[in-house]
């Protein structure tokens, strides 16, 4: 392993891209929460 010889743009990012795209996707759920839970706040809040 020490004496393989690294080569540009060969890595495989596959899981990286998967942690990633199910990052992004955890965090925009989390926003679209966050925002309904203080409409609904602001709602009931008369």
């Amino acid at each position: 392993m020490a004496n393989a010889k690294h080569e540009h743009g060969k890595m495989d990012t596959d899981v990286q891209e998967k942690t990633f795209d199910g990052f992004i996707s955890l965090v925009a759920k989390s926003a679209i929460v966050c925002i309904l839970v203080l409409l609904f706040m602001a709602l009931t809040n008369s």
